[in-house]
This record gives structure tokens, sequence and C-alpha cells, in this order.
């Protein structure tokens, strides 16, 4: 077996306006089937996961638009970038996401892709979409908790 070559966490991508736009209900973690190129681009930080979503197909999880620049290296090995790359996880929790996604109205969506002991590793959020008040709402809060810490941090020295 081959022993990754990395210990620990490193973040690669994370997809920030998905955090504005939805609700994120749940967390999974996934792995993803990927070529030799594709890795070696994604170490290098050439990803991009902004207009990024995920759908089951046929018992299986893909995560469509999804960009991973092609390795400059690579040569005849390098993939289409906006290829659909396959997560990998467990049969169970994949039809429990189905079952969610088909009834409750939500959605798949990258949250973050990031190596994890040398690996490719995925973070999926179960999400449900924000309406324009609930963005308005939030932006709210955020400058007020920001004002609090200011305020508290002035009131401290």
């Amino acid at each position: 077996m081959n022993v990754p070559h990395q210990k620990g966490i490193k973040s690669v991508a994370q997809n920030r306006k998905a955090w504005h736009d939805y609700f994120v209900e749940d967390k999974y973690e996934c792995g993803v089937a990927l070529f030799g190129t594709e890795v070696k681009s994604i170490r290098q930080g050439r990803v991009n996961l902004k207009e990024s979503w995920a759908r089951i197909r046929d018992g299986e999880i893909w995560v469509e638009g999804m960009h991973i620049s092609p390795y400059e290296q690579g040569n005849i090995f390098n993939r289409d970038p906006m290829r659909a790359k396959k997560l990998l996880m467990h049969k169970q929790e994949i039809r429990k996401l189905d079952g969610l996604v088909a009834r409750q109205g939500f959605t798949l969506i990258p949250l973050e892709l990031y190596l994890k002991d040398g690996r490719v590793k995925v973070l999926l959020g179960l999400c449900k979409g924000k309406a324009e008040h609930d963005k308005r709402d939030s932006a709210a809060k955020r400058d007020a908790d920001r004002e609090i810490r200011r305020t508290i941090r002035e009131h401290n020295k």
C-alpha cells in the first residue's frame, strides 16, 4: 500500500459564496476519484469551487462545475478541467442524502477542498437556499457582531 507523504490537514480551496447563498444544515467528508495530473494541479492550489454543486446519479455522487486547471507538465495526460468528478462515500450515506435532496429540497454543495494525510477530500454541505432577506439578515448580524467585538476590544484597552 502506498503511504501518503503528508500528515495533517491542508486547505486547498474554499467555497465562501456557498456560506453566503445557503444555510448549511450538515457536512460530510468525501474522497474524490481523480487522475494523477489533477491531484498534482490541486496540490499547487489550482482549483475553483465557486460555481460547483453535486448531484446523485445511479447511486453515485458526482460533483459538477469544479474547475481543476490543467497541470502544466501534464501534456497528454491532462483531463477536461470541467469534467464531472466522482465523490467517494458509503452507500448508506448516499441513499440518505438522495432521500433528503429528493423529498426536502436540499442541495449538495462542495464547501471546501483539502488534503488530509496527503489524500484529496471534499467537505460536502447539505444546504438549503437562502432568500434575499435572509442574506441581508446574515450580513446585518455579522456587522453587528463585528461592532460589538470592536467596542469590547476598545473598552478593555
